[in-house]
């Protein structure tokens, strides 16, 4: 069974402390638009990995069969170690060019785009992640560690972080300046001049000290949460598109040829001067940031949100728990009505256009498969 089955109680339970934690501080760092969004995006990536994770293991499994300078014993506990060592070097520049090439960006900056920083911004993640991340991990397989090895301690290292995605957790001295933490990834997800592009570290933030990417956590400078080319939106769906979006649509709008490979290469932000100056954005303006985007809820949409998408997780939690044992149809089915159902809650967040008869479909399309395709739902069971 997939691993993360387990690990999604665990996460709620965190998230329900966290919340409570912050409450009796005064210090409230949830919202319901913003925590459904958050948990939606890790629900679809999930989902989407159900596909897509053949990808990532599938060229790695190719390479160590055919590239493999030696082979480590699976059955030794350095291997281990030495395995998770090397995984967070390789992760450290992973995330790193993620953040400095505009290709990569687009598909980190799903994390990125909660202006909250809790525990459900830690399960804000990307659909896209098979495109190019596969490539950073490629010298283990040439190495030699096994392919077992190789996912698990990949999975270590992404639990890992789940943890220091909170502010309820303030500095702890000399872990701090070894370990990841919760002040210096909050750092690292802040939108201030000072503290862009730091601490990528996954589980040792020695990597960010050695590289020059380190910096403290100024209690003087509050961390503004977000990103810079904020997309005014809840929806799964545009938070995953949209940098991709800009992006082709820069390289379109481009007259050098050069410039429309450079657009998805250099620096994120980084425009073609004749685009910029044809289609120019407003500068970044931190005081501008500060204000969150906040659609207001009545009582009854937050209600209406907070109870549907309870169940659109533990349906999206069971689809990930029978992907191995229903058939590949029922599974297909039952993943994309609940990306489907995710993106209509976050639209009731957006107060959308036509938000509430993108509710009504959903139903409809429940019940319809339920009476010409019953297989299927008994297929999930």
């Amino acid at each position: 069974m997939n691993p993360i089955v387990y690990a999604v109680p665990v996460f709620l339970v965190l998230i329900v402390a966290e919340f409570l934690v912050a409450r009796a501080r005064g210090r409230p760092v949830y919202r319901v638009n913003d925590t459904i969004a958050s948990l939606s995006l890790g629900t679809t990536s999930q989902l989407s990995e159900l596909a897509t994770k053949l990808v990532n293991i599938g060229i790695y499994a190719l390479c160590f069969e055919n590239l493999r300078l030696m082979t480590l014993p699976v059955d030794a506990w350095w291997t281990w170690l030495l395995g998770l060592l090397v995984y967070d070097f390789f992760y450290y520049w992973h995330h790193r060019m993620s953040h400095e090439i505009s290709v990569l960006w687009a598909t980190h900056v799903v994390h990125h785009s909660s202006e909250e920083f809790n525990l459900s911004t830690a399960l804000r993640q990307t659909s896209s992640r098979f495109l190019f991340g596969w490539v950073f991990y490629l010298p283990m397989a040439i190495l030699g560690f096994p392919v077992l090895v190789f996912v698990v301690v990949g999975l270590i290292d992404l639990l890992y972080q789940f943890w220091i995605h909170t502010e309820q957790v303030g500095k702890l001295g000399w872990y701090d300046r070894v370990f990841a933490s919760p002040s210096n990834h909050r750092v690292h997800h802040a939108v201030n001049d000072n503290y862009l592009d730091k601490n990528y570290g996954g589980i040792l933030i020695l990597w960010d000290r050695m590289f020059g990417t380190y910096l403290d956590e100024d209690d003087a400078e509050p961390c503004v949460y977000g990103t810079r080319g904020r997309p005014g939106t809840f929806s799964p769906l545009w938070a995953n598109l949209d940098v991709f979006n800009a992006l082709f649509m820069d390289a379109w709008h481009a007259r050098s040829w050069a410039d429309k490979l450079r657009v998805f290469v250099k620096h994120p932000g980084w425009r073609p001067a004749d685009v910029a100056a044809r289609f120019p954005k407003p500068a970044f303006e931190l005081e501008r940031a500060k204000v969150k985007y906040n659609p207001p809820l009545t009582r009854f949409e937050a209600g209406y949100v907070l109870l549907q998408f309870v169940i659109v997780l533990l349906a999206g939690t069971w689809c990930l728990a029978i992907s191995t044992t229903a058939t590949a149809a029922s599974v297909a089915a039952l993943a994309a009505w609940v990306c489907f159902s995710a993106w209509s809650l976050c639209r009731i967040s957006d107060h959308a256009r036509f938000a509430w008869y993108g509710e009504a479909l959903r139903f409809a399309v429940l019940l319809v498969l339920a009476v010409v395709w019953p297989q299927a739902f008994a297929n999930l069971f």
